[in-house]
């Protein structure tokens, strides 16, 4: 670790639940890089994600984006397409589209599907899935309501899958951002998390929540500061 970073340290304490504001404030204080971090959060769960009842998946729209600029592809034919071109998407095809990824173009951040073309789009599978770009139609991207889902995307959406440690990483918007702006983010993250448990999970299901930005070290958050709920 560099001269910088272990001088943030001085700033933390180690074994200490800050609240969701306090976390905020404290990563605010100590960046010392010269671009807009991104924040994250990270969700310990008590969960066996070897177990395809206890997966946990999703998605969440955050109410004030993510910051980022999403460019979007849809895989679509004839109205669709055109639908698709009104609604914003960034690029658009078929064939053409499935061939220039297989050549190694990965220009974009998104993928959405028609149901019609996924026997096109899932050869792709093995290039999309490991980068979390493949159309999914529990994460919403496989529909034929496609301007939904395009503005759902370029508004913040966010999806996320629990980790083989059992940990779900989400981005909650940029360093930048107003504290309550953050706030608001991070409590509708949690939210959808939580009700995302499965019905298999026993005991405790938030197990530890960690708050850090691009740069910074990680901040445990007191999840009573983020949650009602008892899990």
């Amino acid at each position: 670790m560099g001269k910088k970073y272990n001088e943030v340290l001085k700033n933390i304490e180690k074994d200490k639940e800050y609240t969701i504001n306090e976390s905020l404030e404290l990563l605010k204080k100590i960046s010392f890089v010269k671009f807009d971090e991104t924040v994250d959060i990270a969700l310990n769960l008590g969960v066996d994600p070897r177990k395809s009842d206890q997966m946990v998946r999703g998605y969440v729209v955050l109410p004030h984006g993510t910051g980022k600029q999403v460019r979007v592809l849809v895989f679509a034919k004839g109205e669709k397409e055109k639908e698709a071109s009104e609604a914003g998407a960034d690029f658009v095809g078929a064939e053409d589209m499935a061939e220039k990824i297989q050549k190694g173009w990965l220009d974009f951040d998104k993928a959405v599907s028609t149901p019609d073309l996924m026997g096109i789009v899932g050869r792709l599978g093995k290039i999309l899935g490991p980068r979390g770009m493949m159309p999914n139609p529990k994460t919403g991207t496989v529909t034929f309501d496609l301007k939904a889902a395009i503005q759902e995307i370029k508004a913040g959406k966010v999806d996320y899958k629990v980790e083989k440690g059992g940990i779900i990483h989400l981005p909650v918007g940029k360093l930048s951002f107003d504290i309550d702006k953050l706030v608001e983010n991070t409590k509708v993250a949690v939210d959808s998390v939580i009700k995302a448990k499965p019905q298999t999970s026993k005991g405790r299901y938030l197990k530890q929540i960690t708050l850090s930005s691009t740069m910074g070290p990680g901040l445990n958050v007191d999840i009573s500061t983020l949650t009602s709920s008892r899990v």
